[in-house]
């Protein structure tokens, strides 16, 4: 009797990941603990045992004598899948950044990942701030496994719980990231969330704690003990009414319920952010400890006119990490300012290289932002000087 699709495709999978015509029958469970195949009792019979524990995958399908006693996959009964496979295979808790310095709300995201605890967050802040590393550091820290998915406004069920796939000639099933997450029971991060559409309104039950039941494989997954949702956002859900978050959308009010708790993350004090400049600087063969303190006052001026409308554009802590990385490669200060503002319009770029010059020559942020001020007044007076010259020359032409 022949070998039916799926006994054919169980022996492509054992014979493409072990390299060999023999496998033992540890190697068969190890792949089925990680949901690559289903448990293939027909191989680990005496009719193809060539050793103890051991079965050939030569098979002759065309005269091999198989039981048809085979585990059927966990799919509808409408459905061509083969079988269920896992999107991960390897462990994924995030490396540890040596650089890493912990401020803002590490300690409590940290405190909520150890706990193990289901305790859904939302983390919002300006871009550049350390949202995202801070998650990703306080897995790394607590050894918890973490998958995270960068959310997009095409972004939909099929992206999020999984969906059938073409593999080796077949169609099967492929659990997708929140699946996955729930199923072993790490974080899941939804970076970006702000950007999504209706259509993340699928993981309204998973943010309840509950499970779900994905109805094209006819199936309930459980979250497993330790699984977790943290989403960062630029915004609170609420849509972006500066611009400056092109693409963030406004949320589900009831899908942003189902988060507990909002961390507002703002940049590191200037103590923090030159520790962490400073670390990056050292990392980087270029330890200097005075530059890593210009480059935080820098930032701390534009900052500060930023919020009184003086300027468009901002100097992130991730923007300050760029430079002292390419400080590290240019090995030129100045240089190393300009690459990294060549993002920013013309204008807005060679007024912040101009401001670093000043606070280089060792102008206080106060100083810097008087002399600010007194040029935007110069600059309103001189205006309105403009205009009543203007009114004038009207006036002159209307007699």
């Amino acid at each position: 009797m022949e070998l039916n699709e799926i006994q054919k495709s169980v022996l492509k999978v054992l014979k493409d990941t072990y390299k060999k015509d023999t496998v033992t029958r540890a190697e068969i469970n190890a792949l089925v603990k990680k949901k690559v195949i289903k448990n293939p009792s027909w191989l680990k019979s005496d009719k193809f045992k060539v050793d103890r524990g051991v079965y050939t995958l030569n098979i002759d399908s065309k005269t091999a004598e198989v039981d048809q006693i085979v585990e059927q996959p966990e799919v509808a009964t409408d459905t061509k899948a083969a079988y269920i496979v896992s999107s991960l295979t390897d462990n994924v808790v995030p490396a540890k950044d040596k650089d890493f310095v912990t401020f803002g709300n590490f300690s409590d995201v940290k405190n909520i990942v150890k706990s193990k605890r289901f305790y859904p967050v939302f983390i919002t802040g300006l871009s550049g701030n350390g949202k995202t590393l801070a998650v990703t550091q306080a897995c790394a820290d607590a050894k918890r496994e973490m998958i995270r998915v960068n959310i997009t406004i095409e972004t939909d069920e099929d992206d999020l719980l999984g969906g059938y796939r073409l593999r080796d000639g077949h169609t099967v099933w492929q659990n997708g990231p929140v699946l996955e997450a729930m199923e072993r029971g790490a974080i899941l991060l939804l970076d970006e969330i702000d950007l999504a559409s209706n259509k993340i309104m699928c993981l309204q039950p998973i943010l309840e704690g509950s499970g779900i039941y994905v109805k094209k494989i006819n199936k309930y997954v459980k979250p497993k003990l330790g699984f977790n949702c943290i989403a960062t956002a630029n915004t609170k859900g609420q849509g972006s009414d500066d611009g400056k978050f092109i693409g963030t959308n406004v949320l589900n009010e009831a899908f942003l319920e189902r988060f507990p708790v909002t961390f507002e993350q703002e940049y590191p004090s200037a103590k923090i952010e030159e520790k962490i400049v400073s670390t990056k600087l050292k990392s980087a063969g270029k330890s200097d400890v005075k530059f890593a303190h210009n480059l935080v006052t820098w930032a701390d001026v534009i900052r500060k006119t930023y919020k009184d409308g003086g300027v468009d554009e901002i100097i992130s802590t991730r923007r300050l990490v760029h430079i002292a990385e390419a400080y590290g490669i240019f090995k030129n200060k100045m240089k190393a300012i300009s690459v990294c503002t060549n993002r920013f319009d013309t204008d807005t770029k060679t007024s912040f290289v101009d401001l670093y010059t000043k606070v280089d020559s060792g102008a206080s942020v106060e100083e810097i932002l008087e002399e600010k001020k007194k040029e935007d007044n110069e600059a309103i007076l001189q205006e309105d000087s403009n205009d009543s010259e203007e009114d004038k020359d009207d006036n002159e032409i209307e007699v």
